[in-house]
């Protein structure tokens, strides 16, 4: 069956060579003609899918780029005993995952945080409810841990979560900012520190 005949794998399609475009260009830069020719498509066949540009970019943001936060970072985290170490182990694992040239260019979803939620309330509200989401999730996380005897009981766990998930996307964005990746490895380490930092002295 072709593509054309497949409405999903169609949409799917659009969708990857959008997300390509945002990330390397970022939504402004988006040119709809490249996406196109990614895509070997015509305008009818996007815009049967996607009714606007601004549509386009929620749906790469909510189906691919929040999406693949939640594989890498949240549903993994539950299967950690120990949260710190689950930290950890994530972060760690995007050095193995990602090629040097997505950190170069930063963090999705920061780098449209940053472009967006300032001149489009449709992508700050997006954003926003998805850090919420990941900080929820991150802070249950943690109070399991509490309730272990692995995080020490005088932890904030919304806050710590909150900074945790700042430390990290600061991390990723300053590795950007200064095309080196030895900026991640250098931050990895002094997350893990702060991570440790957070054990209960029974644990």
């Amino acid at each position: 069956m072709s593509t054309q005949r497949n409405p999903e794998n169609t949409r799917l399609k659009i969708l990857k060579a959008a997300f390509e475009e945002m990330h390397q260009h970022g939504f402004q830069g988006m040119r709809v003609d490249r996406v196109l020719e990614k895509t070997n498509l015509k305008k009818g066949a996007m815009y049967h899918h996607f009714p606007s540009k601004q549509a386009l970019g929620y749906a790469v943001l909510e189906e691919l780029i929040e999406k693949r936060i939640r594989e890498l970072w949240i549903d993994p985290l539950g299967n950690f005993d120990d949260p710190l170490e689950g930290f950890h182990r994530l972060f760690d694992n995007i050095g193995e995952i990602w090629p040097d040239e997505f950190f170069y260019l930063g963090c999705p979803l920061n780098k449209l945080a940053q472009e967006m939620s300032p001149i489009d309330e449709g992508f700050r509200k997006r954003i926003e409810g998805f850090f919420q989401f990941w900080q929820n999730a991150a802070a249950e996380a943690l109070q399991k841990g509490q309730e272990k005897g692995i995080v020490d009981a005088s932890v904030n766990v919304q806050d710590c979560a909150l900074f945790i998930i700042a430390a990290i996307e600061g991390i990723l964005g300053m590795t950007k900012i200064q095309q080196d990746k030895t900026i991640y490895e250098r931050g990895k380490r002094e997350l893990k520190r702060y991570l440790d930092s957070l054990r209960s002295i029974q644990a």
